[in-house]
């Protein structure tokens, strides 16, 4: 005697989910998402990329530690820069900073796309996250969003000798080179802000806040989500209008 099940396998019909896996699948989303629903992105021209967190570079760190691992991000960038469905980037950053290396090549890759990218400062974009931040065509930062710039620091055994502290040298100019490079600040008063006594208790260095970060040149402007998608919808309508006055 065959039961419906064998029979719908049969004639090729899948059986009906069981009510304790819709069940299942719930209970998955509220663990993962906080909500049973949410809204669909299927037909979006806009790719959302979100930098949290440490930045994880050559060294794995504690499973404790919320990280972006940069192995993840750069096929992303890839991915969206090939795909032609895929208009523009939108970046939100909520960052401690990280390795410098890899924070330094995801900021090149940022801003070596040929394709429109904003970048939105959340909560916080503090050390090498300052060169992602300002990496893509346009860059906000929210009111409350504070960026710190300090030093480049090395962990674990340093040699004491000249060239270790050369090396170090070296790698805090390929910062600030970026950096000035991809924002309206200078080098002096970057350097001024990086090497600042006072600010930070028991560091040198600088927290500007919000509007400080637009003042000193390292942002563009002080917006949230809705800005910086109507941005993004501006450099794309631009970005398809050059397109068009070439072909002709």
């Amino acid at each position: 005697m065959r039961n419906t099940h064998d029979y719908q396998q049969d004639q090729g019909e899948k059986p009906e989910p069981d009510k304790n896996e819709k069940g299942d699948g719930i209970l998955d989303k509220i663990q993962q998402l906080g909500q049973t629903n949410v809204p669909q992105m299927e037909a979006s021209n806009i790719h959302v990329l979100t930098i949290i967190g440490q930045i994880e570079g050559h060294m794995q760190l504690p499973p404790q530690n919320k990280t972006t691992k940069y192995e993840h991000v750069i096929p992303q960038l890839v991915a969206a820069e090939q795909n032609p469905k895929i208009e523009g980037l939108l970046l939100i950053l909520n960052t401690v900073g990280g390795d410098v290396e890899a924070g330094l090549a995801l900021a090149e890759m940022i801003a070596s796309m040929s394709k429109p990218t904003v970048t939105l400062v959340l909560g916080g974009g503090h050390s090498i996250g300052v060169p992602i931040a300002v990496a893509g065509t346009h860059s906000f930062i929210a009111e409350s969003a504070t960026m710190t710039i300090h030093p480049v620091r090395l962990t674990g055994l340093v040699i004491g000798v000249p060239q270790s502290f050369e090396y170090l040298d070296k790698m805090q100019d390929r910062v600030i080179r970026f950096v000035t490079q991809h924002s309206s600040i200078t080098e002096e008063k970057f350097k001024d802000l990086m090497l600042s006594k006072g600010n930070l208790t028991r560091d040198i260095g600088t927290n500007v806040i919000g509007i400080d970060a637009v003042n000193e040149g390292i942002i563009n402007e002080v917006g949230g989500l809705g800005p910086a998608i109507r941005k993004l919808n501006e450099l794309i309508e631009q970005n398809k209008g050059e397109k068009k006055d070439v072909i002709q």
